[in-house]
């Protein structure tokens, strides 16, 4: 999903939200291990309360990515030497064109292990 792409809030309501809830609930334990996504995971969370179909084909594309991309995720190696710890951070200021809100992320690396990262509006 393209960061700067905007998921409409109208459309046809979806049949079973209970359905569309305990999906989201189990691909959020995947950003775990694929933290690449954790940006299309928040932005489908966001329409718990009414999702559309719309937002449940989003949500089966995720799917459909992760069957495609499951030998990729992340992996943590024993260092040869002590690594150098970096973090990265960006927020995007008021990007939500529903709410105003802006969304902050960062993530933490020791050598080449991820080791915290956060994502959240």
């Amino acid at each position: 999903m393209v960061v700067s792409h905007h998921m409409p809030i109208d459309g046809p309501l979806f049949s079973d939200p209970t359905f569309y809830r305990s999906l989201i609930g189990a691909i959020q334990y995947l950003t775990i291990t694929q933290p690449d996504i954790a940006h299309v995971v928040n932005s489908v969370s966001q329409f718990l309360h009414s999702p559309t179909d719309n937002h449940f084909l989003t949500i089966k594309r995720i799917l459909r990515y992760v069957k495609g991309t499951l030998h990729f995720c992340l992996t943590f190696h024993p260092s040869v030497a002590p690594g150098a710890l970096v973090d990265y951070s960006d927020a995007d200021w008021a990007g939500c064109l529903d709410t105003c809100r802006s969304t902050s992320n960062y993530s933490i690396y020791l050598g080449d292990n991820l080791v915290p990262w956060s994502a959240k509006k």
